[in-house]
């Protein structure tokens, strides 16, 4: 069974930082690109950023590029986003996402329907002065 856990987020200040993480089981993860989706009250999900299997190649949406950085462990089955000058914009649910199939090239994940792939319960992002 697929289980991806994130943990880390909270309440911040504008200019603030956090750092998300996924622990994931049950399934191979260093066979699989995995990325982040958020979703924002009366929005729908929207992918944040995505890695590829063994980390280097990654992609982030317009919004977060250069603030945002995604990372992952594959001997620990952990993925991060280490998120710096947060903008009150940045306020969401943020998600762990799992591609349905190995060993894809990224954009295939983030040019998907978010709610087609595996994610975890979330963690919520507050960026609130």
């Amino acid at each position: 069974e697929v289980r991806l856990v994130e943990s880390g987020g909270g309440l911040v200040m504008p200019g603030g930082s956090l750092r998300l993480s996924c622990e994931a089981s049950g399934f191979i993860f260093s066979s699989y690109d995995m990325g982040w989706v958020r979703q924002t009250p009366g929005k729908g999900l929207e992918w944040v950023a995505v890695t590829s299997t063994g980390g280097s190649s990654s992609w982030y949406t317009d919004s977060v590029e250069g603030r945002f950085t995604i990372s992952r462990d594959n001997a620990k089955s952990v993925m991060s986003l280490d998120m710096t000058n947060l903008k009150t914009e940045n306020t969401a649910m943020y998600y762990c996402a799992k591609d349905p199939l190995p060993y894809r090239a990224i954009r295939m994940l983030y040019s998907s329907t978010p709610t087609g792939v595996e994610r975890g319960q979330g963690t919520q992002v507050t960026v609130s002065s």
